[in-house]
């Protein structure tokens, strides 16, 4: 089996089994039954659990923020891509296997005992944030804005996830909107400085 391929396997083995059931329940076996891949193999591409936990977030992370940003570029107006972060959240949220966000799900488990995953986590909610204040500074807002959303966002995942419900990015949302409209309003009324 080729090393790619295998690694496919893999990697797809372990995010539904990581993502559905967690990741400390989920062992080396399961994954290589799973992902017919030989558990020697396994080991040759991954020498440590942790190394596949670490991949498979990486390659997730890479597949959410470009479902994300695609469908955000679907709106031109730059204070609707905005709001638009919340209402991709809410079609996120109410997916069949939503079982809440894979990051902070495994900084649950591991984030304190794995640097690497902890690492990993850290970058995913930084380049998160980064695209927020990128969003914001399109809109011609204060950048301050961009951690007021953050925190609406991250504060949705969790939410969704206990309540098991999509309704928490409508909440969001509703309260972004009148955050970007009260910022909208404060810049609108500053004076024009020649």
């Amino acid at each position: 089996m080729e090393s790619a391929v295998a690694r496919e396997q893999a990697l797809d083995a372990a995010e539904t089994l990581f993502y559905g059931r967690g990741i400390q329940s989920v062992g080396m076996d399961d994954i290589r039954g799973a992902s017919g891949v030989s558990l020697k193999r396994l080991y040759q591409l991954f020498p440590a659990k942790e190394h596949l936990v670490v991949a498979y977030l990486e390659r997730r992370d890479i597949r959410w923020r470009g479902r994300l940003a695609e469908y955000v570029a679907g709106h031109e107006d730059a204070r609707q891509r905005l709001l638009a972060v919340f209402d991709w959240l809410g079609r996120w949220f109410g997916e069949p296997d939503f079982r809440g966000c894979a990051w902070i799900n495994s900084y649950g488990e591991l984030g304190a005992t794995s640097e690497p995953v902890a690492d990993q986590v850290r970058a995913h909610k930084r380049a998160f944030r980064e695209y927020l204040v990128r969003l914001v500074d399109e809109a011609g807002l204060p950048c301050e804005l961009a951690g007021h959303l953050h925190l609406l966002a991250e504060g949705a995942m969790v939410t969704a996830a206990v309540e098991q419900s999509a309704e928490p990015a409508a909440r969001a949302g509703r309260a972004a909107r009148t955050l970007v409209d009260s910022y909208g309003a404060r810049t609108a009324r500053r004076p024009a400085i020649d």
